[in-house]
């Protein structure tokens, strides 16, 4: 998990100009109008996805004005856009496995921008399941230092049939884990931070994954 793991981190510094921006906001509207649409309707107890789509606004102080309204636009109560959930697959430099996940009103725009970014950032967008055969998606849940030392939750996580615990994370989520991961050093890393922030700065883009991994010193100077 550590090249997932690092990547949420240096995600965790920009998160700040991110909601400048409005981008998290935006994302999470769009994932709750989506999840209230496909997942099941607008009550979240019947509604797995749209409860942790509403989670999610919640840790992020969304008002529950919006939230509503976001379900309301899914449900069709209110008039709203109609989006398209699609995945894209492609190789970064040193040929890492990216996927990037895209909620878009126009699927040409976000295809264009996607195979721009990768082109101009040292990779190149692949095929369907080019790279998706590596990744399974898993739930990742984040638990305070102070709730319980590390051998009572290492008693636990094992009792619960989890297959990892690290020290590394800021939140609860459904994520995609690489089954290998590819490390990437000097210019190739940095390169891999370039594309990545290039994807996740696209205003289609919901999520983004890769196996990719590097070194600490990589990782403190990344975004600088």
């Amino acid at each position: 998990m550590s090249g997932h793991s690092k990547w949420a981190t240096i995600k965790h510094k920009k998160g700040a100009l991110d909601a400048k921006r409005g981008k998290i906001f935006t994302r999470l509207i769009k994932e709750i109008t989506i999840a209230a649409k496909t997942g099941g309707g607008g009550d979240p107890d019947g509604n797995p996805r749209l409860r942790g789509a509403i989670a999610a606004a919640k840790a992020e102080n969304m008002p529950a004005d919006n939230i509503k309204r976001a379900i309301q636009r899914g449900t069709g109560e209110l008039e709203g856009v109609s989006y398209e959930e699609i995945t894209y697959e492609g190789y970064g430099p040193g040929g890492v496995a990216v996927i990037v996940d895209v909620l878009t009103d126009n699927k040409n725009r976000a295809v264009s921008e996607i195979r721009h970014a990768f082109s101009k950032n040292g990779g190149n967008l692949g095929e369907s399941n080019s790279v998706g055969w590596m990744f399974s998606k898993k739930g990742v849940i984040v638990i305070a230092k102070s709730a319980a030392g590390e051998d009572k939750l290492t008693e636990i996580v094992l009792e619960a049939g989890a297959e990892d615990l690290s020290d590394e994370g800021e939140h609860a989520e459904v994520t995609k884990i690489a089954s290998t991961y590819t490390k990437l050093e000097g210019s190739q890393a940095n390169a891999m931070i370039r594309l990545l922030e290039v994807l996740e700065d696209l205003d289609d883009t919901q999520n983004v994954y890769s196996n990719f991994d590097m070194d600490e010193a990589a990782m403190a100077n990344a975004g600088q």
